[in-house]
């Protein structure tokens, strides 16, 4: 299963290593149920542990949408068959360190079923899966990566029971489908055979975003660069992703300039930065609004941005120097993590109507960030050193672990909910053992 682009693209900001240093030093977790809660009382959770095919570990595949409108939740789980391949592996693949296969799953009511992969001795995973039931995701096949070494993964989709190859860019030997819209559009990102000494994922060559229907994979093109990653296809057929804009590292952040796109008709649109030369996607609703993260002048930290269709609109932050806006919903409302001023904590926030709200509050010392927001403006994250699992529901931080029946299962994550409420979040068992877990209300939150 492929590893979080979300997270891996944050990695290379420019400011990352701050981020880190500050994270990790930021405070304990918080004591959860502070406050008097809306509608007379907590929000309560049935929890189902969506499980695996014997072996130890599930996944959550990002970015993607990891439970559908119709409930059935998305992932990759370890099977008990013995990797051929292993200790090698593809960095790419969440869960591959694992010295099993992991297949991509779908689950619904109760049920877990395995999407199966490429034919051979193959992992696989699953991002997205259409309302007409065919899925996005990748596979290994079964070979080498003659630049890199690691097992090849190839973009595929599961449809009716079958796994289809649909192949590289031409000469590439590494491909991801991330994306897929109900008109059938699948979207992901290929190597080609042009070598490129600044390749993203350092494949050797370059990495393309493409677009692919009716058995035609077409290559997106840049912005004036070798590279370009994709990272949201909404219902439209638009494309959010992050182009080089040319070939020259930058000192101050190693990487050539990067800006955010929005690929639509067959025409990508530069949608600019704040100042700086390197710029992160995040999310993209079916408005064609885009969020992410851009470094200011100087590249010395980076701030939360909007694309509103218009105009690159920087977000700001809590007080502090750093912010990031990983998620926005139909109606416009974002929410991310932002630095306070004087405080080594990061807080998750909500920015809508032109107001950032801290969503921890000024006066916590935790670090959290928030990572999800549906219709009804619940929001999910977690806080920073992953050891709990969150939810803002009507203006009140929960730890997701006290809304659930007392467990041995500790939630440490929660990366999505949707517009039914239904949360899918990451657990640990007291083996040690990460699983994936479906959070259903039970009182109407």
């Amino acid at each position: 299963m492929l590893c979080s682009l979300h997270r891996l693209k944050l990695q290379a900001v420019a400011v990352a290593g701050v981020i880190g240093m500050v994270l990790a030093l930021s405070a304990p977790a918080l004591a959860s149920g502070q406050g008097a809660p809306g509608r007379g009382g907590s929000p309560r959770y049935a929890l189902i542990d969506v499980g695996t095919f014997g072996g130890p570990q599930a996944f959550i595949n990002s970015p993607g949408y990891p439970i559908t409108s119709r409930g059935a939740v998305l992932g990759t789980a370890d099977t008990t068959i013995a990797d051929s391949d292993f200790p090698n592996f593809n960095p790419m693949l969440v869960g591959a360190a694992d010295p099993v296969l992991a297949h991509a799953f779908a689950w619904q009511d109760g049920k877990l079923t395995d999407l199966g992969a490429l034919p051979g001795n193959n992992s696989s995973a699953v991002f997205q899966i259409n309302e007409h039931g065919v899925g996005a995701g990748s596979s290994e096949n079964g070979t080498l990566d003659p630049l890199t070494g690691y097992p090849a993964q190839i973009a595929v989709l599961f449809k009716d029971g079958r796994v289809v190859n649909l192949g590289t860019l031409p000469g590439g030997h590494e491909s991801v489908a991330i994306a897929i819209n109900d008109r059938g559009q699948v979207a992901g990102f290929s190597s080609n055979r042009v070598p490129d000494p600044v390749s993203i994922f350092k494949w050797g060559t370059q990495t393309r975003s493409f677009i692919w229907q009716d058995g035609v994979m077409r290559d997106l093109g840049t912005l004036g660069g070798p590279d370009a990653v994709l990272n949201e296809l909404n219902a439209r057929g638009q494309i959010a992703g992050d182009s080089y804009t040319n070939a020259t590292p930058n000192p101050a952040t190693g990487t050539p300039t990067t800006h955010p796109f929005l690929w639509a008709d067959g025409h990508m649109r530069d949608l600019g930065t704040l100042g700086g030369t390197l710029s992160t996607t995040n999310w993209l609703n079916n408005r064609g609004e885009v969020v992410g993260q851009s470094n200011v002048a100087g590249d010395q930290t980076a701030h939360p941005f909007l694309w509103d269709g218009e105009h690159l609109r920087d977000l700001g932050t809590l007080g502090g120097d750093f912010g990031a806006a990983n998620h926005i919903n139909e109606a416009g409302h974002v929410v991310g993590v932002a630095s306070r001023l004087g405080n080594h904590a990061f807080h998750a926030f909500l920015w809508k109507r032109g107001v950032m709200t801290d969503l921890t509050g000024a006066g916590s010392p935790q670090c959290t960030y928030a990572f999800a927001i549906n219709a009804s403006d619940q929001i999910v994250g977690a806080t920073c050193e992953n050891k709990d699992a969150l939810l803002w529901d009507h203006g009140k931080q929960y730890d997701l672990n006290t809304l659930i029946a007392p467990s041995d299962i500790h939630l440490n994550e929660t990366e999505f909910i949707n517009d039914q409420g239904r949360i899918i979040a990451l657990g640990v068992l007291p083996n040690g053992h990460q699983h994936l877990f479906l959070l259903t209300p039970q009182n109407g939150t």
